[in-house]
């Protein structure tokens, strides 16, 4: 099965030294999916500390990766799944349950450091950071 980045999995190989166990699982996947809530995030990042050598390094890779939209059908799912963890008393931020959504609604596992965000949400994840 495919997975998911996360924001923080893109974050973390911008890295001068990234965590062995992210460079490991990425390297070993047959392409790299984001989310466009991940381009947003990165690009929010960057226009709020500049950072020439990251920005570079940024327009490289996502000129080469696979950025999946946001559909009708994945804005529904999340605000649904929002929603229904909002009436149990579990926050969860937007953005979150976009990205969650994304990855169940294309069947993806989602790749994070953050798995306690995506708890109760559906989705499969996956924790590659070392311990």
């Amino acid at each position: 099965m495919s997975h998911l980045l996360d924001t923080n999995i893109i974050s973390e190989l911008i890295r001068p030294s990234p965590d062995p166990g992210v460079q490991a699982e990425v390297a070993g996947l047959a392409q790299i999916i984001i989310s466009v809530i991940t381009v947003e995030e990165i690009r929010f990042g960057l226009a709020r500390k500049p950072n020439q050598r990251i920005q570079q390094w940024m327009d490289d890779f996502l000129a080469h990766q696979i950025i999946l939209p946001i559909t009708p059908e994945i804005a529904e799912y999340a605000g649904t799944l929002r929603g229904q963890l909002a009436q149990q008393g579990i926050v969860r931020t937007q953005a979150d349950m976009l990205i969650a959504a994304t990855a169940r609604m294309n069947q993806l596992i989602l790749m994070t450091r953050n798995v306690k965000d995506f708890s109760d949400c559906g989705v499969d994840t996956r924790n590659p950071f070392s311990a």
